[in-house]
């Protein structure tokens, strides 16, 4: 057990810091020389690490050594599945992207072969560890079983069936929960334990974190805020014709989800995500903060997102990659 703990903290250090030496681990670890020694032998063997280097041109010997982890040891795909494209990411293990591949989707797709092909593109011969699917719509926590999204071709099992199909493990995420979880490492959320992000784009949706954990609820269904009626009108319909108004109005229509978000998670920080929320930048953000602190006794803070690039992708990367390194690493 206590080798294991040892192993992994090693491996950490080495993910966060990049190549060390033996008395850097040493010194970071707060392990003795010979349990250092005893892990770097006991890692190389099993082809988690290498020696990546020297420290400095004039050093020489063992203490000079780097070791890096070994990025070939595993790879993973990130799959951000929309409703009139696919778009992959493979990343090795150490979190090197290492390829990537997009697919339009026709009007009737076998979505099962076409996601396994693009994947297929994205790897380049490789076999995936582990390949985490972000999609549209109600993913069930324990069945893995997947609501209809509008996705071309969908199905129900498209999880399993994938899986099936490439022989590795696939995880099934809702899209939103994924941004959230690249905000939440690498975003506007980073170091808060407590948020929530509302999800502006060709859909209306929010994801919840509190105490530093993703909450799906138990079906899968938290954060369906684009079903709440206001006036009459499902707030997706409210916030989904804003595109020609100012921002001083469109400030007005997401206000209210985020204050029923506020009301009853005071999330303590609310980040606006999807294309609507990074277009209206800290102007937008700064506006539904200033209407919030009228409705809502709670401080909350409003950001925009604070990931580059397309979010769900970069959250699903981050997710395959913990689930392998927990299994590589072990």
């Amino acid at each position: 057990m206590a080798r294991a703990i040892n192993d992994r903290l090693a491996l950490d250090l080495l993910l966060e810091r990049g190549p060390l030496t033996a008395p850097q681990l040493r010194a970071l670890t707060g392990l003795s020389r010979p349990t250092v020694s005893d892990l770097i032998e006991r890692l190389r063997a099993g082809g988690l690490i290498e020696v990546a280097g020297e420290a400095g041109a004039d050093r020489r010997g063992p203490n000079a050594r780097l070791y890096g982890l070994v990025g070939g040891r595993a790879h993973v795909a990130g799959v951000n599945l929309r409703r009139d494209a696919v778009h992959v990411v493979v990343s090795d293990i150490a979190g090197n992207e290492t390829g990537a591949a997009s697919r339009p989707l026709p009007d009737a797709p076998d979505l099962v072969a076409l996601i396994a092909g693009a994947v297929a593109d994205a790897a380049g011969g490789r076999v995936p560890h582990t390949v985490v699917l972000g999609t549209p719509g109600l993913i069930h926590p324990r069945t893995g079983l997947a609501t209809d999204s509008g996705v071309p071709g969908w199905r129900p099992d498209l999880g399993p069936a994938l899986a099936d199909r490439l022989g590795v493990h696939v995880t099934l995420e809702n899209e939103v929960n994924l941004s959230a979880v690249a905000e939440h490492r690498t975003g506007a959320a980073a170091g808060r334990d407590d948020f929530a992000l509302l999800w502006m784009a060709d859909g209306i949706g929010a994801a919840v974190f509190l105490d530093g954990r993703l909450r799906r609820g138990a079906s899968g269904g938290a954060g369906e805020v684009g079903l709440l009626k206001f006036g009459g009108m499902d707030f997706c319909d409210l916030v989904g014709a804003v595109r020609d108004l100012a921002p001083e109005e469109f400030a007005d229509r997401i206000v209210q989800g985020v204050f029923a978000l506020v009301a009853v998670l005071d999330p303590g920080l609310v980040i606006l995500g999807g294309d609507l929320g990074r277009a209206g930048g800290d102007r937008l953000a700064g506006l539904v903060a200033e209407r919030l602190g009228r409705m809502s006794p709670a401080p909350t803070e409003v950001r925009p997102s604070g990931v580059e690039g397309d979010t769900v992708l970069r959250g699903a990367v981050l997710t395959a990659l913990d689930l392998a390194r927990d299994d590589v690493f072990r």
